[in-house]
């Protein structure tokens, strides 16, 4: 009999023992579906939130610290600010070490649409350079983004999502076209297509999860125009708690911007470190800098690791379900060995009949893989259930609660993994009962 015929030999004979204890057998499915529902639910969620926002980019893409802060407060180990001054930003932008650069910072516009059926309105913008896309990799539905060129002239063009353009041109090709932000006329250059990334790893402080742009407009445009700033800022110094000479923007001993860079490869990254500690010697030298060079050099990733964008709940609550999955094995293992010992005369005449205790072990682990199907088929349904109840919470990244084909794959390999680990003791000691004993007593 072949390897196939024999497995269908003991499915067949896992069916019938299913009939033989349905009780039983609804006992061990219900334990394996409650324990795989609570943790697929609590580790889709971790999954979500702990993805790469730029798969197969991210290990190119870094995030430079420097310190520009004063002397006071300076304690050995203290990680530089989380975001760069507009001077440094500029210095660093114009330094070209890096492939691609990009400078930001967001904030929020005001719309004036042409249609006299919809009234002005607010997006979140973000107000950035010409590197941002191709370094980003963002899709273009219509059109491209600006150029460097732009950047300088401070040219009145901007970049709108695909739901803008959605609102404000029915989804037509909108390049070309003009729009009235702020009471300036801009042309729009391009249409991003469909791209969210989540985490909003660019920058953080406005937003981590579900938060997104519709509007993208040159930098120094908006800052001639004095587009508000939405997001923190960090000041030292006396009396430089507020805004620069124009009062409009965080003075200039204040961090208030993010600046990325794109290095493509371990080379180029240590030689941009090694950048940023000269740069910083020389600021020291020049009487803005006081401290010693105090740099760090993040992938995308790592810099998301440093942020801990990951609730800490979330992982709490990953390991509190498997935990509870452990629990539910245990009870399932009880199950399983009532189950299989209570069979012991029907093994025992298989034995008896010139079945190897290797073809029983077989028949008794298909039988536990059965029962793990069965649970994943039930902890699917409990898990889609709890990712319903996610979606339904206030949090931030509630809405990204989705079950994607690599984790329902998962929900099925973790149940059956699960399944078979729980009848491998009971299937042992089932196969382990002298065939002799029992066959005598009946």
């Amino acid at each position: 009999m072949g390897a196939r015929d024999m497995f269908g030999y003991y499915l067949d004979l896992a069916l019938h023992s299913f009939k033989r204890n349905p009780a039983l057998t609804a006992l061990m499915v219900l334990a394996i579906a409650v324990g795989i529902g609570a943790s697929m639910t609590t580790l889709t969620v971790l999954h979500v939130l702990s993805g790469d926002p730029l798969p197969g980019k991210s290990a190119d893409i870094y995030y430079p610290q420097i310190d520009p802060q004063d002397a006071r407060g300076m304690m050995p180990g203290t990680m530089p600010p989380e975001q760069v001054t507009l001077i440094d930003g500029v210095n660093l932008l114009r330094a070209k070490r890096a492939d691609r650069q990009a400078l930001m910072f967001g904030g929020a516009v005001p719309i004036q649409p042409d249609s006299s059926t919809l009234d002005p309105f607010y997006v979140e913008a973000r107000f950035t350079t010409a590197d941002f896309f191709p370094m980003f990799d963002a899709p273009f539905l219509y059109g491209h983004g600006w150029s460097a060129a732009d950047d300088q002239a401070r040219a009145r063009e901007v970049v709108i999502t695909r739901r803008l353009d959605d609102k404000l041109f029915r989804g037509a090709d909108s390049v070309g076209r003009t729009l009235q932000i702020g009471g300036t006329t801009f042309r729009v250059v391009g249409v991003l297509d469909r791209w969210r990334p989540n985490p909003h790893f660019y920058d953080l402080d406005t937003g981590e999860y579900d938060y997104f742009e519709q509007v993208f407009l040159p930098l120094q445009t908006a800052m001639e125009l004095h587009f508000d700033h939405n997001g923190s800022s960090d000041c030292w110094g006396n009396g430089t708690g507020g805004s620069n000479s124009a009062g409009i923007y965080p003075s200039p001993q204040c961090v208030w911007l993010q600046f990325w860079v794109e290095l493509d490869s371990p080379a180029k990254a240590a030689a941009y470190k090694q950048f940023l500690i000269h740069y910083s010697e020389e600021q020291r030298a020049l009487g803005r800098f006081q401290r010693a060079p105090n740099v760090r050099l993040d992938n995308l990733m790592q810099w998301l690791a440093y942020e801990q964008v990951v609730p800490s709940d979330v992982r709490l609550q990953a390991w509190l379900a498997f935990g509870f999955l452990l629990v539910c094995l245990v009870n399932t293992v009880g199950l399983m060995l009532a189950k299989f010992l209570r069979r012991s005369s029907e093994l025992s005449v298989r034995r008896a009949l010139g079945a190897s205790k290797r073809a029983l072990f077989a028949q008794l682990l298909t039988e536990a893989g059965v029962v793990g199907i069965a649970g994943g088929v039930g902890g699917l349904l409990l898990a889609l259930l709890g990712l319903w109840l996610v979606r339904r919470r206030p949090s931030d990244y509630a809405a990204l609660a989705h079950l994607d084909p690599a984790m329902l794959a998962a929900t099925f390999a973790l149940a059956l993994a699960a399944s078979l680990i729980a009848g491998v003791l009971p299937a042992w000691r089932a196969c382990n009962v002298a065939p002799a004993l029992q066959i005598k007593s009946n």
